[in-house]
């Protein structure tokens, strides 16, 4: 089930937040990502998130400013389930178009953003990692 993001989801968001992030971007030094959690966690009742939970656990999460996704997030063993799909289905329904960001370096990400016909519009360099990524945009 998807439903809104609840303060009492806080913990079991931000543990699929870091491991995520993590897994996906082996290239940057986890110390940076813990160095972000607490803004990160400030962060969640500033935006649109919404979770994927079944029976009681929180499998994964989306997170949206406005028309920017700030990233779809599925807990490690729950992954290839279709989750990241159902919870981006969801919000690409509310929305006439999306943007995003996404490391380069980041190939399974990319290709699952391109299936889900999202573009390149824009590269840049990171100034926080120093990683070259993409600004992707589906409308």
């Amino acid at each position: 089930m998807i439903r809104a993001f609840q303060p009492a989801d806080a913990a079991q968001v931000m543990e699929i937040w870091l491991a995520g992030n993590e897994d996906a971007h082996p290239f940057v030094d986890p110390a940076y990502w813990h160095s972000h959690a607490a803004e990160v966690r400030g962060q969640l009742s500033e935006a649109e998130v919404l979770v994927y939970e079944e029976e009681g656990a929180i499998l994964g999460f989306i997170g949206v400013q406005g028309d920017f996704i700030a990233g779809i997030f599925v807990r490690r063993e729950a992954r290839g389930r279709g989750i990241g799909k159902c919870l981006l289905d969801t919000v690409k329904a509310k929305h006439p178009s999306l943007t995003l960001s996404v490391y380069r370096k980041n190939n399974r990400v990319a290709a699952f953003y391109a299936r889900e016909g999202f573009a390149v519009v824009s590269e840049s360099i990171d100034p926080e990692t120093g990683e070259a990524e993409q600004t992707l945009c589906w409308q």
